[in-house]
């Protein structure tokens, strides 16, 4: 089983890519990794889903799928919201 006790900062500098690709992980235990992702980084806001996508600007629909693991974002997109609520976060503004 993987770890799911991430840091924004980890997940924002490409640690979440390189546990997936270091294990060799089947299809479903990847997704799954990928909506607790986008579950976690979303509760380190404080935003329910619909705050949360108004804030990234993307459908509610989408993000709901990526958390419910009925699609998956591309690893780069979940780099650039973890990175984007780490400064926000820095910056005082969430």
């Amino acid at each position: 089983m993987v770890d799911m006790d991430l840091k924004l900062d980890g997940i924002a500098g490409g640690i979440l890519v390189e546990k997936t690709e270091k294990k060799k992980v089947d299809a479903d235990q990847k997704k799954r990794l990928y909506a607790s992702t986008v579950s976690y980084i979303r509760s380190q806001t404080g935003m329910n889903k619909k705050e949360f996508a108004e804030y990234l600007g993307i459908p509610y629909r989408t993000l709901q799928d990526w958390e419910l693991g009925n699609t998956q974002a591309p690893e780069y997109v979940l780099r650039l919201i973890a990175y984007k609520v780490q400064m926000e976060k820095e910056r005082g503004n969430l």
